[in-house]
């Protein structure tokens, strides 16, 4: 199976020069995209050093910065039209672990598309303060109220697609933008019947570089809720 990691960067360059080798030391046949919003801090040319070694990096440099959501489908796009036939979204900050990737590769063998949860037996989070675990386990009790499909870490984005199921959910459909580009991408693919799991994964803190999640950010995935539904 053709598979490939998107990775989305903005401002990572202390991460992606120690992420890329990590998944490939992992899952040493996977490709990785990068996926640059013209970061400042010149992430894009430590990819480009790293692409003089290692063969199966790829980026892709955009003008500036969209938002998470954008940086994915443009990524997704360019995946699909080269025929990759796995595609895994994946944090460039070390908060998703290179060692639980091997298992969202595996599972994708005979699902159409896997979620890393940090809500299933043996999922967790490291070293998370209170109010953050209760925002991020909050947001996925409500969206599975509000949605009405049994997954479990709908906000999560550490995730794996076959092909066919972002082909069929329409991807210049797609609205969000933040966090709750993860919750309309799971929607989608769930209305559409497709057949997901859920494997653990241990979500730790970023391991450098500042967060991207904002107050604004998290407002946003608790209204739009209602909006993917109707």
């Amino acid at each position: 199976m053709k598979s490939i990691v998107i990775v989305p960067t903005y401002n990572e360059k202390e991460n992606i020069a120690e992420i890329v080798p990590a998944i490939l030391e992992k899952a040493p046949d996977v490709h990785i995209l990068v996926v640059d919003d013209n970061s400042p801090d010149g992430t894009a040319q430590v990819v480009h050093q790293l692409m003089i070694q290692y063969k199966n990096l790829h980026i892709l440099s955009r003008a500036g910065k969209e938002g998470l959501g954008k940086a994915y489908l443009a990524g997704f796009q360019w995946a699909l039209s080269r025929g990759y036939e796995f595609i895994i979204e994946m944090d460039a900050d070390f908060s998703h672990r290179p060692e639980d990737l091997v298992n969202i590769l595996e599972a994708g063998k005979t699902n159409d598309y896997v979620i890393g949860s940090r809500y299933t037996p043996g999922g967790g989070v490291l070293n998370w303060s209170l109010g953050r675990k209760i925002i991020s386990r909050g947001g996925s009790l409500y969206s599975r109220m509000v949605l009405g499909f049994p997954i479990g870490d709908w906000t999560g984005g550490f995730n794996g697609w076959q092909a066919k199921v972002l082909e069929a959910i329409d991807l210049p459909t797609i609205r969000s933008n933040g966090y709750s580009f993860q919750i309309e991408l799971k929607y989608k693919a769930a209305k559409k019947g497709f057949k997901f799991k859920e494997v653990p994964i241990q979500f730790a803190d970023r391991k450098a570089g500042q967060s991207k999640m904002s107050g604004k950010i998290v407002v946003e995935a608790f209204y739009r809720v209602w909006q993917i539904r109707f």
